[in-house]
């Protein structure tokens, strides 16, 4: 999977923000969404986020497996991310 071009994505001490440039859309994301979309974004897998996620906060694999799917889902479904 790969962020669709025109796509910028920026860290803040809350998160971070994904940036649609051309039309100005803003999605907010939480620490585990940017964990996500940056791994996603260097090229990696889901399962690689997903072991990060589990690796740096204090949550099972299967709720980690939950909340990546469905981001990415979200994602895709937003055309932010093209699988």
């Amino acid at each position: 999977m790969k962020l669709r071009k025109g796509i910028a994505v920026t860290t803040t001490e809350y998160g971070g923000v994904l940036l649609e440039e051309k039309s100005g859309s803003y999605w907010q994301l939480n620490d585990t969404s940017v964990i996500v979309v940056e791994t996603l974004a260097a090229g990696q897998t889901p399962e690689a986020a997903i072991e990060r996620i589990v690796a740096e906060f204090d949550v099972d694999r299967a709720e980690a497996e939950s909340d990546v799917a469905e981001l990415t889902r979200q994602l895709v479904e937003a055309k932010i991310l093209r699988p």
